[in-house]
């Protein structure tokens, strides 16, 4: 598995990870063959939420893999927090007592990364930050970063959060690309045009953020997966024809596609199926050519002015 530092951390990170929000659907057997086949795959970066199974998803995670110090040095695990049942809360109160319940679950004593889940219109930014301070300074949190938002939403967090922002988690696939989309058609009036996030992608590049695209196979919101879907005719012809030039699967080309960008995002995985994990991590040995990654790019109805 090819590697990258995240954001502008010296954390060596493998360039796809593993989600976990299904991990539950396992049975502790297959949950523990899951995970021991991600480390053998060299995606030993997993990505949790709190809000994942209402806190199951982490304990699954650790019970089946038996965690202790020694596995625990073998991986990087990410969480995230600030959902609440109809609300989302960024209170320095509800940061510390989600960590706190995270490392509980994860039987772990620190997160590498912890990233705010959705943007909570109640932020206070203070709070946000004396959180952190604590979290940093006891040893409990590594790194932090955010997951969707847009780029004044994380100045105002700048202001007074002092720890680097590393990575913003966001939904991107091949037909969720309206970030990419709206920085293709600037100055037109077409509805690609429309931007819809604050030139986000613009800006974690320029703050040197990692982009981590959520639900990368994902059409709509969770609509359901554009590959092998009889809706998009042009797209899978596309996908499966170029899949075949690499000897690869179509899973394979969804997230090269994504890996190809030189934002050098890093997209987390959704799926429990031990096939498509190895098909997802196949693609940070494929490079797509330019003329590739855009056939695909219009193969899925985007248009270019």
């Amino acid at each position: 598995m090819r590697t990258m530092k995240l954001g502008n951390s010296q954390l060596e990170v493998p360039v796809v990870a593993v989600g976990c929000m299904r991990i539950n659907t396992l049975s502790k057997a297959q949950a523990e063959k899951f995970i021991q086949t991600s480390m053998e795959l060299g995606a030993n970066f997993f990505d949790h939420a709190d809000i994942y199974g209402g806190g199951t998803c982490e304990s699954i995670f650790s019970d089946a893999i038996n965690m202790s110090p020694s596995v625990r040095e073998q991986m990087i695990l990410q969480t995230k927090c600030g959902i609440r049942k109809g609300q989302f809360d960024f209170s320095k109160e509800h940061i510390l007592e989600s960590v706190d319940g995270s490392l509980k679950r994860l039987k772990t004593d620190y997160l590498d990364v912890l990233l705010l889940h959705r943007p909570d219109a109640l932020v206070e930014p203070e709070e946000v930050a004396e959180a952190f301070d604590r979290l940093s300074a006891s040893g409990k949190v590594k790194h932090f970063g955010v997951s969707n938002q847009n780029p004044m939403q994380i100045e105002l967090l700048k202001k007074s959060v002092k720890q680097p922002l590393i990575a913003n988690q966001l939904q991107l696939s091949i037909t969720n690309a309206t970030m990419i989309s709206a920085g293709i058609n600037v100055n037109m009036e077409n509805e690609a045009a429309v931007n819809r996030d604050g030139s986000i992608l613009d800006y974690c590049r320029l703050n040197d953020m990692t982009v981590q695209p959520w639900s990368p196979f994902q059409y709509g919101f969770f609509s359901g997966v554009f590959l092998d879907n009889p809706a998009f005719p042009e797209l899978n012809k596309t996908i499966d024809a170029i899949a075949k030039t690499y000897d690869v699967s179509n899973t394979t080309i969804a997230i090269a596609w994504l890996l190809r960008h030189p934002a050098h995002m890093q997209p987390v995985t959704g799926t429990m199926n031990l096939t498509r994990l190895a098909d997802c991590c196949k693609a940070s040995e494929v490079y797509l050519t330019r003329e590739q990654w855009y056939e695909i790019y219009r193969a899925a109805g985007n248009v270019l002015p």
